[in-house]
């Protein structure tokens, strides 16, 4: 997206007007301007007429100006000004002390600003923007409150368990409306007017588009929520983005998240002047240091055999998979393709490894069944496309096997966030061909680290050759049965007809 073109029209931050002296201000609340309605021409402005640059928070917590600074002082949720059934909803879910992106951007929040929030993955993020939310329903819990919009269905359906789990103790009504649900039924829901709506932008886009009068239902929202904000500002959900944008009041809260600072939210953060904050924990694409990082450098033809030798260990405390003696409790396996995806879970299925697989050839409802199996621990191994690779917050995933190296060099470290969460540690091992070497080397530039050999024993990993490559027949069979090639094809056409009638209609 261009920055004169696609970002200004948007105008996902609301101009801020000077200061007014509050005749009862709120005792919990710092206090701070009120919003109004943008003004396009405020945009427009020099920015050498501009007031100071915005607060600008590094990963090291030293703050621009002396009230930033204090805020880090705070020790304990209380201590940011959220009120105390919120504190008690916290330590009852185990969140003690709040984290760096927490402590920084939750009062800003509450004080009224707009906030674009740049951290990596597992620092809190969801946290930093639920909790303002929930303590400004507890004061008007009337209408819909807040509409959150989330890139994937998976990444959305777990925001709304956030919400509902922190909210609990006020009975918040939260409503996923994401794709792959009957429409009809979500209709119904968002008529019903929850205090909090979590959605993908295709969905709710067609739900207003459908019904025009279901875009009243928004009027008075009061905060707009763009998680995983450099994906959904994508140039993808363009024409959704304008649909929905369209039904919102222009006094608001916005709040945008994501561990990727991207040129999209950069022109943002240049347009926007001095009247939003922004709080950046980023230095390019970095894993954390407690992520072991290894690679096996395997034939075209051996993923299969590596892959079921590596799982084999899971849970295997007499023979751990790696050097730190601790068990695998669960494990992420990362591919490419949908129909690797596919091709994999009856490979374990015909091996007795349990496993469920997340990819979009299967329903949503299958997708969120098998998500919620491995949430549970009911199964220790996912596999998944890249659908899986953001936002996922799942504490006992130990391992991340990359299967399939991303041919995104980026995406390489959104995967391998899904563990190593919260100063835990973990682990991640990724199968490198001999076509993959260069593409090892560009994500061991933008990691700027370089990876390990993880030293296993040719012996051990053909041990069962036999029963793996027949296993793989089988497999290969029961997709030829299931007319799994037909059905990729039917949906390549689909989507075909899907963008015919797009383009004819923008036209």
């Amino acid at each position: 997206m261009e920055v004169e073109g696609e970002a200004r029209p948007f105008r996902l931050f609301s101009c801020r007007a000077k200061p007014k002296p509050k005749l009862k201000p709120e005792p919990e609340v710092r206090t701070q301007p009120e919003p109004r309605s943008p003004d396009p021409a405020a945009v427009e402005t020099d920015h050498a007429d501009a007031d100071p640059a915005p607060t600008i928070v590094t990963e090291t917590g030293q703050a621009d100006d002396a009230e930033a600074a204090a805020g880090a002082a705070a020790a304990t949720f209380a201590d940011l000004g959220l009120s105390q059934w919120l504190v008690d909803a916290c330590s009852a879910l185990g969140m003690k002390r709040p984290t760096a992106v927490q402590r920084r951007c939750i009062p800003r929040a509450l004080a009224g600003e707009d906030v674009l929030g740049i951290a990596e993955t597992g620092s809190g993020k969801t946290a930093a923007f639920a909790l303002p939310i929930l303590h400004r329903l507890g004061e008007d819990p009337y209408g819909v409150a807040a509409l959150a919009l989330a890139p994937t269905r998976e990444l959305a359906a777990q925001l709304a368990e956030q919400f509902r789990a922190l909210g609990a103790p006020l009975g918040i009504r939260c409503l996923a409306a994401i794709g792959g649900f009957e429409s009809l039924a979500q209709a119904k829901g968002l008529a019903r007017r929850p205090h909090i709506v979590v959605a993908t932008p295709g969905r709710i886009a067609t739900l207003v588009k459908d019904d025009p009068d279901l875009a009243k239902v928004f009027a008075r929202t009061k905060f707009l929520v763009l998680d995983e904000a450099d994906r959904v500002l994508d140039v993808n959900f363009e024409e959704e983005l304008r649909v929905i944008f369209g039904c919102l009041p222009k006094k608001r809260q916005t709040f945008l998240f994501s561990a990727t600072m991207s040129d999209n939210l950069r022109s943002l953060l240049e347009l926007s002047g001095n009247k939003s904050y922004f709080f950046e924990a980023y230095e390019g694409f970095k894993t954390v240091e407690t992520l072991k990082q290894q690679y096996i450098h395997v034939p075209d033809d051996g993923k299969e055999l590596h892959l079921t030798y590596l799982l084999s260990k899971i849970k295997d405390k007499e023979d751990p998979i790696h050097q730190m003696g601790d068990p695998i409790r669960s494990a992420i396996v990362f591919v490419s393709r949908c129909s690797t995806c596919f091709f994999l879970d009856l490979l374990l299925e015909e091996l007795g490894h349990p496993a469920v697989s997340l990819h979009s050839h299967k329903s949503q409802a299958q997708r969120l069944l098998a998500l919620n199996r491995f949430k549970s621990g009911q199964v220790p191994v996912l596999l998944a496309t890249d659908v899986g690779s953001r936002g996922l917050d799942i504490q006992t995933v130990d391992l991340v096997i990359n299967y399939d190296l991303p041919w995104n060099p980026r995406d390489y470290v959104h995967r391998v966030g899904r563990t190593a969460r919260a100063s835990r540690g973990g682990l991640a091992i990724s199968f490198v061909t001999q076509k993959d070497i260069c593409l090892l080397h560009e994500i061991e530039d933008i990691v700027e680290k370089q990876l390990e050999a993880y030293e296993c024993s040719d012996k051990e990993v053909t041990k069962n050759i036999t029963k793996v490559f027949k296993a793989m027949r089988l497999a290969i069979m029961k997709m030829d049965d299931e007319g799994h090639g037909e059905k990729v094809q039917a949906r390549k056409e689909q989507k075909k007809r899907d963008l015919a009638r797009k383009r004819k209609h923008e036209g």
